[in-house]
């Protein structure tokens, strides 16, 4: 079977789907791999390295993706019908893997039915033991937490640690972490390599021992009812929940020096958690930094892809953060893709099996039909009086 990789086209996309190292494995377990010219060279990977290790790289995307077996990108496939559009490049029947988020790039899910393209996205393999190498998800959360506290780090005018100096001591930044999944647990664990007094909160009371095992102290409130939607996910609170939460927040962000948010609901969509009335409440010079900018942000006054201030509080949205670290993303990326590859190779070829666990779990479309429940929910939802959801 023959594998491309595509070159990531979205604006400030610096990984790349496979790299060398994971391009070596397939091609021993019996793959051809074609990549397109200049794929890696945004993550420091040269067509020359893709060489070196048996890969055919083409300048011609689409005959590249025409004659694929298997297409892994990064992010969705574009669909731009006046220019590059990977999705009728590809054959009836070929398979993509790819981290869709389907239900925020409906139009992409569209085209990948109407096209009877195999789609399987990595966000939505199952978060079980056996898919943990594969989850595409929690490797890149893992560098938005990290990555979010250098910038808060860098943007805050003081100290994260405490110092003892001839002048005085100075006393360690308190830092505020809403939400505790991979990427606020690596969040909360960077804050504290860097010194800073860290406290955290979860809807989830069971990750109160995560929390406190990295040194910071668990901030929850009682809820009425339970906010676990399993698979380590959180779902929305009750309005009455809701009221004690912001009772909360509001009094913890007043106190704080830094303020990093990484809610998501289902892991898909930010609610808003800070609201304006909360910045308007916290000290001048404090700084916010909203992780959940990819699914709309979970502060009030975020500008998406910017930086806001609002009385004298700098807010941080920063997106995809992944692309800021390309080759450890890229390597990450990389190896998650190459474990569900293999782990579903027999005799040199990727085999379809929908009865499995992680297939099930993970595929979007599927022989010109979406098969992904939520996804087809949503779009259902959307189509309205137009032509109805195949």
């Amino acid at each position: 079977m023959k594998i491309a990789v595509l070159k990531e086209t979205q604006p400030g996309e610096r990984r790349v789907a496979l790299t060398p190292e994971s391009c070596k494995k397939l091609a021993q377990a019996g793959y051809a791999l074609v990549i397109e010219s200049g794929a890696g060279e945004a993550a420091y990977f040269t067509d020359d390295a893709y060489r070196e290790v048996g890969c055919s790289v083409e300048a011609d995307a689409a005959t590249l993706a025409a004659a694929a077996d298997l297409v892994l990108k990064v992010n969705p496939p574009a669909v731009d019908p006046a220019g590059r559009n990977e999705v009728q490049w590809m054959r009836p029947g070929a398979i993509l893997v790819a981290s869709l988020m389907p239900l925020r790039n409906a139009e992409a899910v569209r085209a990948l039915a109407a096209c009877k393209v195999t789609a399987f996205s990595t966000d939505a393999i199952p978060r079980t033991t056996r898919a943990q190498a594969m989850d595409t998800l929690s490797s890149m959360a893992n560098i938005v937490g990290y990555k979010g506290v250098l910038l808060a780090a860098a943007e805050l005018p003081r100290y994260f640690p405490m110092f003892m100096t001839a002048a005085g001591t100075v006393f360690p930044a308190k830092v505020f972490v809403i939400g505790a999944a991979v990427a606020g647990l690596q969040a909360i664990a960077t804050a504290r390599r860097l010194g800073a007094n860290v406290m955290a909160t979860d809807v989830r009371p069971e990750v109160k021992e995560q929390i406190e095992s990295l040194g910071a102290k668990y901030i929850g409130v009682e809820l009425k009812e339970s906010a676990s939607a399993g698979g380590g996910y959180a779902r929305e609170l009750s309005e009455e929940d809701k009221a004690r939460q912001r009772e909360m927040l509001a009094e913890q962000c007043a106190v704080s020096d830094v303020v990093i948010t990484t809610a998501l609901i289902g892991g898909v969509f930010a609610p808003k958690l800070v609201t304006a009335d909360i910045v308007r409440r916290m000290r001048p010079g404090s700084v916010i930094v909203d992780l959940g900018a990819d699914g709309g942000g979970n502060c009030e006054l975020s500008r998406l892809g910017e930086t806001a201030v609002e009385s004298g509080v700098r807010i941080l949205a920063p997106l995809n953060l992944p692309s800021t670290m390309p080759t450890h993303a890229s390597l990450l990326f990389s190896r998650n893709l190459t474990a569900f590859v293999q782990a579903f190779t027999k005799d040199k070829m990727f085999l379809l099996d929908l009865t499995d666990d992680i297939q099930k779990g993970s595929i979007i479309t599927h022989e010109g039909e979406v098969l992904h429940a939520k996804t087809k929910e949503a779009l259902q939802q959307t189509a309205g009086a137009g032509a109805p959801q195949r």
